[in-house]
């Protein structure tokens, strides 16, 4: 894996521009003219790392995959990007993945990744760590976890997969690897005509705190990409670092249950 590349690799570099506290970003990466940024809210708390304080305002966020015509034509997987947006539709962040080639061809959906999420500075304010597991419940040993990053090299928080014969279950840790949160999904994960539910709980799991949802996107979207929609809610004072981990833990779903075009595999 090459060093943590900067704004430019992903071509934003000379395209997103603005300063704190500064009106809405209007010069977007290629390709998404005319998405509106969220305006910069007002200077973080102290226990806030820089960036995360977007999330101080808002207690629902949406996750669009961005649809790429390469994968459609040629079934080819191709990086995968993200718009992470509030419920007014303003850009938040947007996500982008660092993988070669080699390794989505060879690991497919399994694939360790790095996820690299900018804000509307340009700043990558959060990485998200994936490394290669085994993606089979038959090997409670070697478990699927995510790594969150906030700044980049720093982490805060830890996605963890729980061994459950029936359901997906994760557990929500932060740096010091202390359970914060479970997330326990449906007996049978498979998008049908609806709304996929993994549910945010506390530790003793005795009530719902939040939810992670797949969202139906239509008959044609579903059958012929991979592109997600999701959508999370969790409370408004969650500590921002455990508000990225459970955005990292959305991501690890989409991974492991909706990454397989036309839900083939499912």
């Amino acid at each position: 894996m090459q060093g943590t590349p900067g704004a430019g690799s992903y071509g934003f570099q000379g395209y997103i521009k603005g300063a704190p506290g500064g009106p809405p970003v209007q010069n977007q990466p290629p390709g998404n003219e005319g998405s509106i940024w969220m305006p910069a809210p007002p200077p973080p708390p102290l226990y806030c790392p820089p960036g995360l304080e977007y999330l101080t305002q808002i207690d629902q966020i949406l996750i669009h995959q961005q649809i790429e015509l390469l994968e459609i034509v040629t079934g080819f997987e191709t990086n995968n990007k993200y718009e992470i947006k509030n419920t007014l539709g303003q850009r938040v962040y947007f996500a982008a993945e660092d993988t070669n080639c080699c390794t989505r061809i060879c690991c497919g959906p399994s694939r360790p990744f790095s996820i690299r999420i900018i804000d509307n500075l340009g700043r990558e304010v959060i990485t998200l760590q994936r490394p290669l597991r085994c993606s089979s419940c038959c090997f409670p040993c070697c478990l699927q976890e995510l790594e969150v990053q906030a700044p980049p090299g720093t982490p805060v928080g830890y996605v963890v997969q729980n061994w459950h014969p029936c359901l997906p279950k994760f557990t929500i840790q932060d740096e010091k690897r202390t359970d914060i949160l479970k997330i326990t999904g449906p007996c049978i994960v498979c998008s049908c005509c609806k709304d996929i539910n993994f549910e945010v709980k506390s530790t003793n799991e005795s009530c719902t705190v939040g939810r992670i949802s797949k969202q139906w996107t239509g008959l044609l979207k579903e059958a012929f990409t991979d592109a997600d929609n999701f959508g999370i809610t969790f409370p408004m004072d969650l500590d921002v670092k455990m508000k990225a981990v459970v955005i990292g833990a959305c991501f690890l779903i989409d991974f492991m249950f909706f990454e397989h075009t036309g839900d083939k595999q499912q």
